[in-house]
């Protein structure tokens, strides 16, 4: 007799979520603004934290615990972030996107990300070659 392998679905950590596994507590609001600006700019936390030259840890850390942050700091994740020091301070909330209709582009986009990662890969190899292949018409 063969073993078949059942793993459920709908267990705590599947492919329907989006984020990691769920945080046991809530937010610090800076961590909270820090979050959705990295979403809003595409970033993974492996990814910012690449580009200020840190851990991951510590962009999660900010993230689910920081209370306050260095100056210099916050100055680097708003670059890093193309976001202004005042949003990240909570000064002046992100602009939110109107309430029209989605354009095609952004639809395939949120389609694309729901696929499974290898497929992505692939959706992001064939228009970074495209992205290419103009900049290189446009140029020459």
């Amino acid at each position: 007799m063969q073993a078949i392998s059942v793993s459920p679905s709908f267990g705590p950590y599947n492919a329907l979520m989006p984020m990691g596994r769920p945080a046991k507590s809530k937010r610090a609001p800076l961590g909270e603004r820090i979050s959705a600006l990295r979403e809003r700019a595409g970033l993974s936390q492996t990814q910012l934290a690449a580009k200020l030259g840190l851990g991951q840890q510590t962009v999660a850390y900010w993230e689910r615990r920081a209370s306050t942050l260095k100056s210099e700091q916050i100055k680097a994740i708003a670059e890093a972030l193309q976001a202004a020091p005042e949003e990240i301070l909570g000064m002046n909330p992100p602009k939110l996107r109107g309430t029209g209709p989605a354009g095609k582009l952004r639809q395939v986009f949120e389609r694309a990300s729901k696929l499974p990662r290898d497929q992505q890969k692939h959706v992001l190899r064939v228009i970074e070659d495209a992205l290419t292949a103009y900049d290189v018409r446009k140029a020459g």
